[in-house]
């Protein structure tokens, strides 16, 4: 069946009953499951239905959360913040440590800081990460397999989660599209949210890089609660009432130029 079949059944479905698994589309459609996560990002993407957990559900039926900027406009955007929090971040990493990297703008920058550096062990699914720390010999670098997206330049899906639980690092610095108290860090995509949670869930430290447009705010996927981070890293512009709500919320160490404990 074309993936353009796929599709127009997918939305037919979903006009008759409202919400289905993706066993269910699965099941419907004669495919596999990662197939159907696949037309459903397309899908969700340009708009015809959101992703919920499990599976999926008319436009109108999901939360009013407005969509994240395509990864090409978000790496124009706050490049002093993003590199303001790539510095403060990357004097974390010792020589000789390991750490994952998740895909995103604020990732990236982070990757140009590190390639500077040495005898360090990065991980990633950022395929522009890896190769900006690639253009240097100095580091380790390695990743992650999976299916390639075309709106980020990045690996997601099954294997690529099984390849991040196969090891153990020492950080896990992600970059989310939000960050608050209540909700935690939270992504807008469900591949993007598995994929750094993943990370998270196999480091000795948790670091959630958020550049102060993000903080107080939040979207559709959680990847972890603000609890579950070990260090906030962010910029001088954030608001320190919301600072302070983030460190009750449990945030072990707030990091910035004006917020360092």
């Amino acid at each position: 069946m074309w993936g353009a079949e796929r599709h127009r059944r997918i939305l037919d479905l979903l006009q008759t009953h409202q919400r289905l698994t993706t066993d269910h589309f699965a099941e419907a459609l004669g495919v596999s499951k990662e197939t159907v996560r696949r037309d459903l990002i397309e899908l969700e993407r340009s708009g015809q239905l959101a992703r919920v957990h499990g599976g999926a559900v008319p436009p109108a039926a999901a939360p009013a959360v407005p969509p994240e900027p395509a990864y090409l406009e978000r790496t124009g955007l706050r490049q002093p913040q993003k590199r303001e929090i790539a510095q403060l971040a990357a004097a974390l990493i010792q020589p000789g440590q390991a750490c994952f990297l998740d895909a995103g703008s604020t990732t990236l920058a982070l990757a140009d800081v590190l390639a500077q550096r040495e005898d360090l062990i990065v991980i990633t699914n950022s395929l522009a990460a890896a190769t900006a720390l690639a253009r240097h010999a100095g580091n380790e670098v390695h990743l992650l397999g999976g299916r390639l997206e075309t709106d980020v330049p990045a690996t997601y899906g099954e294997q690529t989660v099984a390849e991040i639980g196969r090891l153990q690092v020492d950080w896990a610095l992600v970059s989310p599209v939000s960050f608050d108290a209540v909700n935690g860090a939270m992504d807008y995509l469900w591949n993007e949210a598995t994929v750094a949670r993943a990370m998270l869930g196999r480091a000795r430290q948790r670091v959630v890089l958020a550049d102060s447009s993000k903080l107080g705010q939040a979207s559709r996927v959680q990847i972890c609660p603000a609890a579950d981070v070990d260090v906030l890293v962010t910029d001088g512009e954030a608001d320190p009432a919301v600072l302070e709500a983030i460190r009750a919320a449990g945030v072990k160490r707030v990091l910035g130029p004006s917020q360092a404990e």
